[in-house]
């Protein structure tokens, strides 16, 4: 569970600042997330959002216990 959101905030902004990518390096780095999910079975190839009511009632539920 997250302890310090202000603290993973920081770090996301200055890792994205770090970064600096452009739109194409980051859905080529997505794809190759997306392939490699697929290869080893964390999602289907068919429907990638079969199941997201179900993800996203959770991550409410927890986002609401969280604040």
């Amino acid at each position: 569970m997250i302890q310090n959101k202000h603290l993973l905030d920081d770090f996301y902004y200055r890792l994205n600042a770090q970064e600096n990518l452009t739109y194409r390096e980051a859905a080529a780095i997505f794809d190759m997330l997306h392939k490699e999910a697929i290869t080893v079975g964390a999602i289907g190839p068919d429907n990638m959002l079969e199941g997201i009511e179900v993800d996203i009632k959770i991550a409410s539920a927890i986002n609401r216990v969280g604040q």
